[in-house]
């Protein structure tokens, strides 16, 4: 019995002094220089596998520079690189229109497009790569290239037939936002005040069990109250919102209350802050900035932990602060969370750990 007690006490005393050695080094960081700060960035970008979860860059590569860049986006693979960024989601983003059966064929059609055209766009770039696992995350990180994992952004683009998720999936879209600023077959969304389906509709469950089926992750970012709580229920993996913030800190109806987020920390899912100025803050555009952004961080980590939260800018779509402008000043927010004393193992998980868990909770 004795034993057992020193051990016990062994192990606590180990516990207490890795907790203390972690404040030590947390509080220490947070004296550094703006110049030392930006240094210990830096050095935690190199060693770390970093990911943004949501932009809408995809569709803006028609109109590209003379190196084959999209022109004023606010993600380019140079941009990402100067950033820190090892990976992003970019979204095959698709407006709802008519919920007809010509309204779904033409959607359909374009979405098809839209990723046959900007896969070829990747695969012709040198030095990147889509990733369809979390093993090919980490390994185009230690190889020295980027990673892209295709998404859709509304499930409006399946229409009402579910074979096409596995066609999709066959051509490389790894996750599905089930709706965006409207209901459609799928589900209710968050900006729409009156119900249709009261949450899932039936086909919206078939949608999700087959998404799990696939191994696409569902993405419940413009999901209503009621169609986040059925998402929950159906899946039998883990849930992520890939870009939202806290509703706490900004009433806005795309944000999520702390019982929503709770529900989805408690199955293993993710909350990945956006930062959109009208997601974050009340102050006037121009005064809105990272620490905004690390508010937000802030309070997500209070209420679930870090170990639930990450990142989803949802650049090219609306995301931007006066510091944070596009990929390349990412560096900029893990400057500000050292400030706020986050230790490195922190930062490891809001930045790339959660999600490369999150992808293997999915047999990705």
């Amino acid at each position: 019995m004795k034993n057992i007690v020193l051990v016990i006490s062994i192990l606590v005393m180990i516990s207490c002094g890795s907790q203390n050695g972690d404040k030590s080094r947390a509080k220490a960081a947070s004296n550094l220089s703006e110049s030392e700060l930006m240094a210990k960035a830096e050095a935690f970008h190199k060693k770390y596998f970093t990911v943004d979860t949501h932009n809408d860059t995809a569709l803006r590569i028609r109109n590209r520079d003379e190196n084959g860049n999209p022109v004023n986006s606010q993600v380019t693979f140079p941009m990402m690189r100067e950033g820190g960024l090892n990976a992003a989601v970019f979204a095959i983003y698709m407006s709802q229109r008519e919920r007809t059966e010509e309204g779904h064929n033409l959607v359909f059609e374009r979405t098809y497009q839209s990723i046959n055209n900007f896969r070829k766009y990747v695969e012709d770039y040198p030095g990147v790569s889509i990733a369809y696992s979390s093993e090919d995350l980490l390994r185009n990180k230690a190889n020295g290239n980027l990673s892209v994992v295709l998404s859709i952004e509304n499930g409006y683009a399946i229409g009402t037939d579910i074979k096409n998720l596995e066609l999709f999936r066959d051509m490389g879209i790894m996750c599905m936002t089930l709706c965006h600023n409207g209901h459609n077959e799928i589900c209710d969304t968050s900006t729409d005040s009156i119900p249709e389906h009261g949450g899932l509709s039936n086909f919206g469950r078939e949608v999700v069990k087959e998404m799990n089926r696939l191994g696409m992750m569902i993405d419940v970012s413009h999901a209503s109250t009621k169609t986040l709580y059925d998402a929950l229920e159906v899946s039998e993996k883990p849930i992520f919102a890939s870009h939202s913030s806290a509703w706490s800190l900004k009433h806005h109806n795309r944000n999520l209350k702390d019982h929503e987020m709770k529900a989805i920390a408690d199955k293993g899912g993710l909350i990945q802050v956006a930062i959109g100025g009208f997601f974050l803050s009340d102050e006037p555009r121009d005064s809105i900035s990272v620490r905004h952004i690390a508010d937000h961080i802030d309070y997500i980590k209070n209420v679930v932990g870090i170990e639930h939260v990450g990142l989803g800018t949802d650049y090219d779509g609306g995301g931007w602060v006066r510091d944070m402008q596009n990929a390349s000043q990412m560096k900029n927010l893990t400057v500000e969370l050292f400030r706020r004393g986050y230790t490195e193992k922190e930062l490891a998980l809001f930045w790339g750990g959660n999600f490369i868990r999150f992808m293997k909770s999915q047999n990705l």
